[in-house]
């Protein structure tokens, strides 16, 4: 029996017992194990799946089982212990991956698996296995030789270093800032519930009064409520400047890390055969190429522009006429946004708040999935964690059968990655008589319990809570064994977004929204009426949210695509033509949003941003259909059957083509955005 917790053969890891000195031995040990795998796949010269796919998909799992737990703590436990830890970790994990990608003895033992003359009597699951693992070796440059693979296999290990620490300056740069407030008077319209959170702030510095921070709670809540405009002003500086060249403390910039990884990633796409490194992204997604992808996100930007100008136009009106500002800026522009749903619609984030207590959301939430999908989450106690807050369910069929679980880490804190995300825990795999469940990670940055208080969220939290929880059943409710294909894995980047889309329409259904609120002091749920202002305030400046993502992606896609090593990165250029053709809203020169974009810097979206709009336009298409009752035997029923349950057993178009008997269609996404003709 292993004395260290991440080498342990358990269902869940122990995470109490993790300790940053656990973590560079157990990596060692088990990229061994799996090279030893590899070692005895490519001996006999075997063809039989078994043999090597199943072999492969084992030490596959046992490596992902013992990598996970670390990865997940350096996002949610940040130390300066762990950090070191996992940098070295993570060194050894890239080289590796980098080092089993290029094995031609593997690569062929799987090509021989395809050549057999029965591949094609296969399951279906099975040789889509095959034919993903070969497309791995390609993509990872398994054909190539001499000095140009030794120069691939580097550039993967510096990649990986400079995304770990570009994500590293964010979370640092976002601790590092802070306003100490001691006069009430200072943080006037910033509601009682935020100010109790940034009263909790300050105490955990020792600090009498109120301290405001660069966390997403703290944030929202000046420049969504504070009526001092210097106030708002410095906020949005301090975020939209954050690990940049135009901070007040510059030790976080990110400006380096960025030139070099643009410089890395285009290299590498081009020692692999593509023209650039957006080509390189887009061979593992549903959009042919780049230029397809923008010409899709030019179509929307041409029919939402329009829109945009109108609803700014709208904004400068009332924010002269109501708020005596005549210069509108843009740390006024939520604040501003927030005063005319509540002027125009009827619609106080504030008083919405008091019906969304957390416990009951999350009730809600569970009895939503029920419904839909007929399995029930279960509060498990007594699980090993790593934050006294963090809850973990099991999941149940209806016969009661334990199928998956999943953890909760759902409040903002000092040490944890700002936003919200899901990640895997563990893999469905059936090994032989032993059958390993999903397990998935929730995370998300609520604003915590103030005092004996519940945490209470905003309506936009209930959405993002139903997006993740899109992608956890999408991870869950997998009914492929093989890990590889199964749940999120092997799904092209452009359609893992369908599940959690799919999901966030039912923060707009009426019995959904009002079955899982209750008022923080009365228990009432929320009024018909309120709930109804709330509807009609949905597409309430949604011209200017979609060019939003529409900037943020295009720029994405040119960066990756247009990149030129003689002239380098010019990110802000690059910034200033995208906007130039697509904003209607432009920020001060001094605005540094790239250097905190983790999401292509840090995280998987490279090139591959568009894939918010893209899978919005299958999710609000399938979503429609589901609606509409159009769907033999229950919508629900077939959207976990055909996009859920199949994973990558198939290409997602195909997925989709299952679900909904025909090809997507963009109809219902300029519907619900407001823009169809």
């Amino acid at each position: 029996m292993t004395s260290n917790p991440l080498l342990a053969d358990r269902d869940l890891p122990d995470f109490a017992a993790i300790q940053p000195s656990h973590v560079v031995p157990a990596m060692e040990e088990a990229i061994a194990a799996h090279r030893a795998a590899v070692a005895q796949i490519t001996a006999g010269g075997t063809d039989d799946f078994d043999t090597v796919i199943l072999t492969a998909e084992r030490a596959d799992f046992l490596l992902s089982r013992t990598w996970s737990p670390v990865g997940h703590l350096a996002s949610v436990a940040d130390t300066p212990e762990l950090r070191e830890a996992h940098a070295a970790a993570q060194a050894l994990m890239t080289a590796y991956l980098m080092e089993a990608g290029q094995n031609r003895a593997h690569h062929d033992a799987v090509a021989r698996v395809a050549a057999r003359p029965d591949f094609v009597n296969l399951p279906v699951a099975r040789k889509r296995a095959v034919d993903l693992a070969l497309r791995g070796f390609r993509l990872a440059g398994v054909a190539l030789e001499g000095e140009a693979r030794q120069r691939f296999l580097d550039i993967g290990v510096a990649l990986s270093d400079l995304s770990t620490r570009f994500g590293n300056a964010v979370l640092d740069a976002t601790e590092a800032w802070s306003e100490h407030v001691t006069d009430e008077t200072a943080l006037a319209g910033v509601p009682d519930s935020d100010k109790a959170i940034l009263a909790a702030y300050a105490g955990e510095k020792g600090l009498t009064g109120w301290l405001i921070t660069l966390r997403q709670p703290s944030v929202l809540a000046i420049l969504l409520h504070a009526k001092d405009r210097k106030l708002r002003e410095r906020v949005y500086r301090a975020y939209n400047t954050r690990a940049s060249d135009q901070a007040d403390d510059r030790s976080h910039d990110n400006s380096d890390r960025i030139d070099a990884i643009l410089a890395l990633r285009h290299e590498a796409a081009r020692i692999l055969g593509f023209a650039d490194s957006a080509a390189h992204s887009l061979e593992t997604k549903m959009a042919a190429d780049a230029d397809e992808a923008l010409a899709f996100l030019a179509d929307l930007a041409r029919r939402a522009r329009p829109v945009g100008e109108r609803e700014l136009e709208e904004a400068r009106t009332f924010a002269t006429e109501h708020l005596d500002l005549a210069d509108l800026q843009p740390w006024d522009l939520s604040y501003v946004a927030e005063a005319m749903r509540r002027t125009l619609h009827g619609v106080d984030q504030e008083a919405f708040k008091a019906y969304f207590p957390l416990p009951r959301v999350l009730a809600g939430t569970e009895a939503l999935i029920e419904r839909l999908f007929g399995v029930r989450l279960a509060k498990r106690e007594g699980v090993s964690t790593w934050h006294p807050d963090v809850l973990f369910y099991d999941v149940r069929d209806a016969g009661g059968e334990v199928v998956a679980g999943v953890y909760l880490d759902l409040y903002a804190r000092a040490g944890k990655r700002g936003g919200a995300w899901m990640d895997v825990c563990r893999s469905r795999f059936r090994d032989a008589d032993r059958f390993h469940r999903p397990i998935a990670y929730l995370t998300t940055n609520f604003a915590p319990p103030a005092g004996d208080h519940p945490s209470l969220v905003t309506h936009n939290d209930v959405v993002t809570l139903f997006h993740e929880f899109g992608h956890v059943l999408h991870h869950l409710l997998t009914e492929v064994d093989l890990p590889s294909i199964g749940g999120i894995s092997g799904v092209e980047w452009d359609a893992v977004e369908l599940p959690s889309q799919f999901m966030e329409n039912f923060a707009w259904d009426k019995d959904t929204l009002i079955g899982l609120s209750g008022r923080v002091d009365t228990g009432e749920p929320l009024p018909e009426a309120m709930f109804d202002r709330l509807l009609a305030a949905r597409q309430f400046q949604a011209g200017l949210a979609i060019l939003r993502q529409i900037e943020f992606a295009t720029f994405d896609l040119l960066l990756h695509r247009d990149y030129d090593p003689a002239k380098g990165a010019q990110v802000n250029a690059m910034l200033d033509q995208v906007r130039a053709a697509v904003a209607v809203v432009h920020p001060p020169a001094w605005n540094r949003f790239a250097h905190a974009f983790s999401h292509i810097f840090a995280g998987g979206y490279a090139a591959g941003y568009y894939s918010y709009l893209w899978a919005e336009l299958l999710s609000a298409d399938a979503f429609e259909i589901f609606a509409h009752g159009d769907i033999p035997g229950g919508g629900a029923t077939a959207f976990r059957r055909e996009i859920l349950a199949a994973g990558a057993s198939r290409p997602a178009s195909e997925n989709f083509q299952a679900f909904a008997g025909r090809a997507p269609e963009v109809d219902a996404l300029l519907r619900m955005r407001g823009l169809a003709a």
